[in-house]
């Protein structure tokens, strides 16, 4: 019998990650799971003079920073993914992929549901991101396009977009 536990859905901002994050929250209820939403926020940004700094270098900037991207994740989730359970986690990382399947292995998810753009350019490949993640995983990654296939599950499927775009405003 198939057990999920922890499902994990890496989040960047895009409606394909909204896509993933509403498949990940039907999975979720039905099989009483938590979610992890987790960003990972590169760790260099680049000075007016075209230079690049390493967000750690500067301890308010990386603080800012995660807490702006805490509070986008905390807009995604809603009152009931709070009462399952739900977190969001803000990681620093040069590699998303990386970042993405060392947060999976210490957690030990069952599962990585994820958004794929397939910008790589070639006919029957997904998102570089994705690809990289479904190669390194410890754990089935489960990918979808914008495009979220109906698959019955018991709960109907939620909004996908951003809540932002709804007009609502973060916490």
């Amino acid at each position: 019998m198939l057990v999920l536990r922890d499902i994990l859905v890496p989040i960047d901002f895009e409606p394909t990650s909204y896509h993933a994050l509403a498949y990940a929250r039907n999975l979720a209820w039905t099989f009483g799971a938590k979610l992890h939403v987790l960003h990972v926020l590169d760790d260099t940004c680049a000075l007016s003079a075209g230079t690049e700094i390493s967000l750690s270098t500067f301890p308010r900037l990386e603080r800012e920073a995660v807490d702006d991207v805490r509070i986008r994740l905390n807009a995604l989730l809603t009152e009931d993914d709070w009462k399952a359970g739900a977190a969001t986690v803000v990681r620093l990382g040069a590699s998303p992929a990386v970042s993405i399947v060392g947060y999976a292995e210490q957690i030990h998810v069952d599962v990585i549901v994820m958004g794929t753009h397939g910008h790589s350019g070639t006919v029957g490949t997904i998102g570089s991101v994705a690809e990289q993640v479904v190669r390194m995983a410890p754990c089935p990654v489960l990918t979808l396009r914008q495009q979220v296939p109906d698959v019955g599950l018991a709960r109907p499927t939620v909004e996908t977009a951003s809540p932002l775009e709804n007009g609502n405003t973060p916490a």
